[in-house]
């Protein structure tokens, strides 16, 4: 016979819990679904703007032709465009991970040794033509599929600055300096070994929250797919929009004067270009004709640039925040521009 108690108790696990990953990675667990509300949908709200546009035509047109206006429109769409197709390059080959690729094969692929899986899937963004936009989803699907977080963010960080396309752009923007080429690929490989490392070392599990993908677990592993492909370009792409939106306003706020005035003392220079790569918000494989562009700054400042910028930018700290959680994003992000301004700093002084 049963006690009273045990025929009330739940039959699975609270909703709302928080369960556990083999890595330790917390995941979180949907709460169990409700009835049918009443809530306001996304047709509703498209319809709903689609009449305040009517309403509001000429008003907003002559909003729209205000040159600060445009300027931010332009680099909103810019920073867009750039971004959005390595996106969803990087949301697909995310997706195959998390879906055709067994476990074993990353416990095959990778050292057993986190200490030893750090420098090698460091190296292995050197395949990998993506950019940082891209490589957020992929660094989820490897923890998910076992891979030490450690690894993980080591190629999160290794693959948006040192794959071909990226070093390749670099040495078209910078034809008089080979060197720049040389040293943001040693630079960002150094950054991105230190911070799994550091992660070994100082990082917890519970820092890293990865929402629960039910899509995963389809036994059809092509609609497991396409669900997760629509979930990472959905999920992904909002965090891309919110970090381009304050990219542009930046661009807009921030006097170009100022930048010249920086420009003559070698500490700011470098702390402002610093600051610039983390606002403008650049795609890896655009950084470097903007770095050159900026001549008035020595070539140590825009290594700097070309470190920082594909590590720790506004939409990359956005969806950092969306894939692992705020508590990750507020740890990982300061650390990682504390590292990469230091060891950019330094390899600028050895190899430029």
């Amino acid at each position: 016979m049963t006690s009273e108690a045990e025929r009330r108790a739940p039959d699975g696990p609270h909703p709302g819990a928080v369960g556990v990953t083999a890595q330790g990675v917390r995941e979180k667990t949907p709460a169990a679904p409700r009835g049918p509300d009443r809530r306001v949908g996304s047709v509703e709200v498209l319809a709903g703007l689609l009449i305040l546009l009517v309403v509001f035509r000429d008003p907003l047109a002559r909003a729209l032709s205000a040159p600060r206006l445009q300027t931010w429109t332009t680099v909103f769409v810019s920073v867009l465009v750039q971004a959005v197709p390595f996106l969803v390059f990087g949301v697909v080959l995310s997706a195959v991970i998390a879906v055709f690729v067994p476990r074993s094969f990353w416990a095959r692929a990778l050292p057993r040794h986190p200490a030893l899986a750090v420098p090698v899937a460091s190296a292995a963004g050197v395949v990998l033509p993506g950019c940082e936009c891209g490589a957020v989803p992929i660094a989820g699907s490897l923890i998910r599929r076992g891979v030490t977080p450690a690894a993980a963010l080591a190629f999160l960080l290794a693959a948006p600055a040192i794959n071909p396309i990226v070093l390749t752009a670099t040495a078209v923007a910078f034809p008089d300096d080979p060197a720049m080429v040389l040293g943001r690929a040693v630079a960002s490989l150094l950054v991105a070994m230190a911070m799994g490392w550091l992660w070994l070392r100082l990082g917890r599990a519970d820092w890293i929250r990865l929402p629960r993908r039910p899509e995963l677990d389809d036994s059809s592993r092509g609609r497991a797919f396409w669900g997760a492909v629509r979930h990472d370009v959905t999920h992904a792409g909002g965090f891309l929009v919110i970090g381009a939106a304050a990219a542009a306003t930046i661009n807009v706020v921030v006097p170009e004067r100022w930048l010249q005035t920086l420009a003559d003392e070698p500490v700011l220079s470098v702390l402002a270009l610093a600051a610039l790569a983390v606002l403008l918000s650049l795609c890896s494989e655009a950084d470097a004709f903007v770095a050159a562009s900026l001549s008035q700054f020595s070539l140590t400042s825009r290594l700097v640039f070309l470190v920082v910028g594909p590590m720790v930018d506004l939409k990359l700290i956005s969806m950092q925040a969306g894939v692992f959680g705020r508590r990750f994003a507020l740890r990982f992000a300061p650390t990682t521009f504390v590292v990469a301004v230091a060891v950019a700093v330094g390899t600028g002084a050895v190899l430029l």
